[in-house]
């Protein structure tokens, strides 16, 4: 029987639905991963809200298990004084009456979290079928076809216009706005899967629905007897039971919003699955009254309980107690050499946490070499289309829109062989295409086998293959002026805060990741160029900063560079910790032994950072054995990526060189003397902040939930459409990290802490730019982040509390 209560409108449902869908975080394409905040949606929400909210829709715990803490408190990790800061931080209402107390909370148990239960759910338990599990598997063999980016033989069909989607929005939208129901609506009154499971009539149920999702959802949210007060939080539990796919539709709203249209697909979704509860409950009517008592439990404003708050609060305590040894270790004395007159070299690397240990390498192998952190992007805003494809890539951060295009400068002599490359990309696809087509997938393996033997051989010995050539200098397409070329070379040197004292040889290197069989492995490129390499960006500034014209005009805008310096593009390798040098992109012969001398120093650093990171990594013997790491396909652990990622730097390099981050820092170059109107600092908090924030809260989001923020596991993985894997041939879509890139197999290798920002500027500076950027302040203020200021000596003298206020840092 249909409950009595006031039915909602559907202007009600519609806004319920918008704002269901904004607690859903993006998910990029597995071509262009880039890390992304899990917890996005609930960035304007405290640590204990968000914990009621996300148990209350998913059952997910956002915080360690209390054994976690109570480990750290044991051995002296968190101490009394840790405690009683987080305790003293904590909203008055929420302050537990004493250190004492909290320890005793840290040894006690907390409660499984349940959320609250679907009509699937119930229907499972009233009869024994799996039916979260058949609406999953049935949602994602429709998904996989309609979110599908190429990998497909046979493409899903779909309305006239659309097509398969790419790294690139090109128009309004990715998809025209409410395609994916209707597409659905074919596929399931084809379905008989559910009938045979015991839902009858399914088909015929879909088939009387209205074609348009939003009729369609008005009449299942009725059916369902959800009121007002139950939609937010019950359409949030739906599409929370979706997994990937819900986040992948988010993806395609986030794309079509950076270019200024919208997109419907994640709102069908919401209807699609709700069709499912509304059949179910039909099926299973001695269900209503446990229904209704859900649906009520929706209606009930989210509130956190005692051991949400307690957790948050324990949370707070291993966060001050990292900042403490952070303290402790810019306070202690350095042996660093004093800098010369003239840097013997200049490097600038992205601020990506494993530059900071292939940094400090290098500058040890020589007095004389100077290093600088800057993202990855070095501030270009490229969309870029590589050799021998038609299509272009952003490599910037996802953040930001493309606004200068790039490619490959084609000579006559390389026009032929691009036309090579395009003609043998077809073939191979081509060639993948006939290995898994039915008519030949059995028949293969005996026919064309020993053709493989050699290559089955070399992955298998992990022996390398001559490495590709790299693409032909980028050039821009098309070309920007004069005056826009001077003044994007003026702002790149600005914010990298080099304006002065340049050195004969200025190396710009990006970086990325050579891997083979990794789904992922565009995880482990360079966050700040939307999940590509860096090598892009590094050659297109250096041919700028090359180009005598626009040296003639940084001169006339008084940053005038010295005759002979000289700017090479790199390309750090963060697996082998090699860098690839594009000398040749322009010519400069009387460099040539200054260019020796920068191979030699490279290779000595790769060395000594390879045995910096052989400690770290499993099954590692020496710094020989992760040099071949990378190639071999059965390896799990290539790399550590960015886990243990805890803190961002924005400071001179003097400030933390000669200091052992262990990798774990984000560094990056900022003078704010030299910073007239603080233009630069609101770009770093603006930007790289909030990227490393995302990177952070990833890895925080795949440590705390696997189940819900993680990938699973590698050893299961299986491809579907580009978009992400499944663990095994079934399940929902998996995202975020896989537990190998946070586990070692023993013990966790990243510590989930949020994390901590130190820049040394006035605190009245930052405090004017929150107050211009609510959006960041918001992540400040709720602690998602913590914000310490430095004070002229490099020292952590302030901590932000707030609402834009500071207080005094305690010492360490």
């Amino acid at each position: 029987m249909i409950t009595t209560r006031a039915q909602p409108t559907l202007a009600s449902i519609q806004a319920a639905a918008k704002a269901a869908g904004t607690m859903i975080p993006p998910a990029w394409p597995l071509a262009s991963t880039v890390a992304v905040n899990p917890f996005l949606g609930q960035a304007g929400l405290g640590l204990p809200e968000t914990a009621a909210l996300l148990e209350r829709v998913a059952g997910v715990r956002v915080c360690m298990p209390r054994s976690w803490f109570e480990a750290k408190i044991d051995r002296g990790a968190i101490t009394d004084a840790d405690l009683a800061a987080a305790l003293a931080a904590a909203p008055a209402k929420d302050r537990l009456e004493s250190v004492t107390a909290l320890k005793a909370m840290a040894k006690a148990a907390h409660r499984v979290p349940l959320a609250l239960p679907t009509v699937a759910h119930l229907a499972a338990r009233h009869s024994g079928l799996d039916w979260p599990g058949i609406i999953t598997d049935r949602i994602g063999v429709w998904a996989g076809a309609e979110f599908d980016a190429g990998q497909a033989l046979w493409a899903a069909a779909r309305p006239p216009g659309t097509g398969p989607a790419t790294g690139v929005v090109t128009s309004s939208s990715a998809y025209p706005s409410g395609s994916a129901y209707p597409s659905w609506r074919r596929f399931a009154t084809h379905d008989l899967t559910p009938e045979i499971a015991g839902l009858q009539g399914f088909a015929a149920r879909v088939q009387a629905l209205p074609e348009r999702a939003e009729e369609a959802l008005e009449i299942v949210v009725r059916r369902l007897g959800l009121s007002d007060a139950a939609l937010p939080t019950c359409f949030h539990a739906m599409l929370m039971s979706m997994g990937g796919w819900a986040q992948a539709a988010r993806w395609r709203l986030w794309q079509a919003e950076m270019s200024g249209g919208t997109d419907d697909t994640l709102f069908d979704l919401l209807a699609i699955r709700l069709v499912y509860e509304d059949a179910l409950l039909a099926r299973y009517a001695a269900l209503r009254p446990l229904w209704d008592d859900a649906c009520q439990a929706h209606a009930v404003p989210v509130s956190p309980a005692e051991d949400h708050v307690v957790d948050a609060i324990l949370q707070e305590a291993a966060e001050r107690a990292e900042q403490r040894g952070l303290a402790a270790l810019l306070a202690a004395p350095t042996t660093m050499a004093a800098p010369r007159n003239r840097s013997s070299l200049q490097a600038a690397f992205c601020i990506d946490v494993r530059s900071e240990v292939f940094r400090r390498a290098l500058e040890s192998v020589d007095a004389g070499i100077e290093t600088i952190g800057f993202a990855g992007f070095f501030g270009l805003p490229l969309s870029h289309r590589r050799f021998g494809s038609s299509v272009s890539e952003a490599h910037l951060p996802v953040l930001l829109s493309p606004g200068i295009g790039t490619c490959v400068a084609v000579t006559p002599e390389l026009e032929a062989k691009e036309a090579q490359v395009q003609v043998l990309a077809r073939a191979k696809r081509a060639w993948k295409r006939f290995r898994i087509a039915a008519v030949s997938s059995f028949a293969f393996v005996e026919a064309a086998g020993p053709v493989y033997a050699g290559k089955l051989l070399q992955d298998s010995l992990r022996i390398a293959r001559p490495s590709p050539a790299p693409d032909p200098a980028p050039r821009l397409d098309p070309a920007i002026g004069h005056e826009q070329r001077v003044a994007t070379a003026l702002a790149v040197l600005r914010a990298m805060s080099m304006t002065s004292d340049f050195a004969r040889i200025v190396l710009l290197s990006g970086h990325g990741a050579h891997v083979v069989n990794n789904p992922h492995a565009s995880a482990l490129h360079c966050g700040a160029c939307g999940g590509q390499t860096g090598e892009v960006s590094a050659r297109v500034l250096a041919g700028l900063l090359n180009d005598p014209a626009v040296r003639e005009g940084l001169a006339d805008a008084g940053l005038a560079l010295p005759p002979d310096t000289f700017f090479v593009a790199g390309l750090h390798d963060t697996t082998t910790d090699t860098v690839t040098l594009f000398d040749q992109d322009v010519a400069s012969p009387a460099h040539t032994n200054d260019m020796a001398q920068l191979r030699d120093w490279l290779a000595q650093a790769a060395r000594l950072a390879r045995t910096e990171r052989a400690l770290r990594l499993p099954r590692a013997k020496d710094e020989s054995d992760i040099a071949v790491r990378s190639r071999d396909w059965a390896e799990i652990r290539a790399e550590w990526g960015l886990a243990g990622c805890k803190a961002f730097i924005a400071a001179p390099r003097r400030r933390t060189a000669g200091r052992d981050l262990a990798g774990r820092a984000f560094l990056h170059s900022y003078e704010w003397a030299e910073d007239k109107d603080f233009g630069i600092l609101e770009l770093i908090l603006t930007a790289p902040v909030v990227v490393a924030s995302w990177i952070s809260l990833q890895y925080y989001g795949s440590t705390v939930a696997p189940d819900v923020f993680g990938a699973g596991n590698k050893l299961l993985h299986n491809v579907v459409g580009g978009m992400g894997v499944l663990e095994g041939n079934g399940g929902p879509l998996r995202v975020g990290l896989p537990w190998q890139s946070v586990h070692d197999g023993e013990k966790l290798i990243h510590d989930p802490v949020r994390l901590t920002v130190a820049i040394e500027a006035p605190c009245a500076a930052m405090t004017d730019i929150l107050a211009r950027h609510p959006g960041v302040r918001t992540l400040f203020d709720q602690h998602w982040m913590h914000l310490l200021a430095l004070d002229d000596n490099g020292q952590i003298a302030w901590r932000y509390a707030g609402h834009l206020t500071w207080e005094p840092a305690v010492p360490a």
